[in-house]
């Protein structure tokens, strides 16, 4: 599963029909937002594509100025990495470990 958190920046008088129109989307998530129409919401997928394809839905949505991923979550990422980190301290040389 990834998870990523998107900024979204709408008119003020957008700002609550937007909240909804993104809540409604499978798996989108609005956590906040602010009178100057900035809104800041979660997206997940099963990929990184799902994740864009609900991007890119989102930056099309009428009244919408912009929409931009900020961070991403990835838990194959983060196996693929431990996994990383576990063989490195086989592979430290013998004086470095002194």
């Amino acid at each position: 599963m990834n998870v990523s958190s998107i900024v979204v920046k709408t008119a003020p008088e957008h700002r609550d029909e937007l909240i909804v129109r993104i809540n409604s989307l499978d798996l989108c998530e609005v956590h906040f937002s602010d009178e100057f129409g900035r809104i800041i919401a979660t997206i997940e997928g099963e990929t990184i594509e799902k994740e864009m394809e609900k991007l890119k839905l989102i930056q099309s949505m009428p009244h919408v100025f912009s929409a931009d991923l900020m961070y991403s979550y990835s838990e194959d990422e983060l196996a693929d990495a431990m996994e990383h980190i576990r063989n490195l301290k086989d592979s430290v040389p013998e004086q470095l470990k002194s």
